[in-house]
């Protein structure tokens, strides 16, 4: 396993603000899909980032899944994913995804997957199996897919775009300036020009950008103009909460107020929609990133 950078202590004394309080998972939605992803030996991504609104979204019948098993060989500040040498890719994880989102009945379904940058393919055909596998067993589902930057292997990523799902998202995660700090073995150069493949393909793209890393509004506004320049349609904004004692402290609380004035920002500068709140994560309310634009 790769240690993470141990930040300062006093960065744990923080207190959370009231507006990022969360209501406990409850709830029969809740707990049926609780038991899928327990069945059939699922990774979510709703579990390993510890997601805040888990209880919201498994409460509607609606979960991310994490394809690809659940240890990341990056290493980033920010992520509560294991870090580490993970298993063998699983050939069979394609079926039972497919089969859980069937009999979830999922109408948008989002897929991510950890980093695999052990693999020559970089992951990408069990993406593109795993996307083909939920058309066949759900041809209404439709699809938003959270991908990875493939090392800029573009002929990996190429791959699962050819499979055109209706959402392909790559998240930026931090400004230019915290690049090195915060997502160490990725590169915001290589994540922009990812985003640009997508676009460039015809597809629907999306980013998300966490806030209180320590970034200024103004490394803020210009990568949103990066990620417009690309042709980037939909972005994400959220409050970065640190997973452990371990990981990248917050450096700030973005007050609600500040979210919804950086979120009409967005719109004027040209995003097609903007989410953006505290609570925000990447596939948070994903299903109108499709229907709403």
């Amino acid at each position: 396993m790769i240690e993470l950078p141990v930040v300062p202590a006093v960065s744990q004394v923080q207190r959370k603000p009231d507006w990022l309080r969360v209501k406990l998972p409850i709830g029969k939605e809740y707990a049926h899909v609780r038991g899928l992803v327990d069945e059939h030996k699922l990774h979510t991504i709703c579990e390993s980032g510890n997601c805040p609104n888990m209880g919201e979204c498994w409460g509607a019948g609606t979960a991310t899944f994490m394809i690809l098993g659940n240890i990341c060989t990056r290493s980033c500040s920010f992520c509560a994913v294991a870090t580490g040498r993970p298993l063998a890719v699983d050939v069979d994880e394609p079926n039972r995804v497919a089969t859980s989102v069937k009999l979830m009945q999922v109408k948008h379904c989002v897929i991510t997957s950890v980093d695999r940058d052990d693999l020559k393919d970089g992951g990408s055909i069990i993406w593109a199996e795993t996307i083909n596998a939920i058309r066949r067993e759900s041809p209404e589902t439709t699809l938003e897919t959270l991908l990875p930057d493939f090392r800029g292997n573009w002929d990996n990523l190429a791959r699962v775009l050819e499979t055109r799902p209706e959402v392909v998202s790559h998240n930026l995660e931090t400004v230019r300036r915290l690049t090195k700090e915060v997502r160490i073995q990725a590169k915001y150069d290589r994540s922009l020009e990812a985003l640009k493949h997508v676009s460039e393909a015809g597809l629907r793209t999306k980013s998300g950008i966490m806030l209180g890393l320590g970034e200024t509004e103004e490394d803020l506004l210009k990568a949103m103009d990066d990620l417009l320049a690309v042709g980037v349609h939909i972005l994400t904004l959220g409050q970065y909460l640190q997973p452990t004692r371990n990981h990248h402290p917050v450096i700030d609380w973005i007050h609600p107020d500040q979210f919804a004035r950086l979120k009409q920002i967005g719109l004027d500068k040209g995003f097609k929609y903007v989410e953006s709140g505290p609570l925000v994560r990447s596939s948070y309310h994903a299903e109108k990133h499709l229907f709403e634009i």
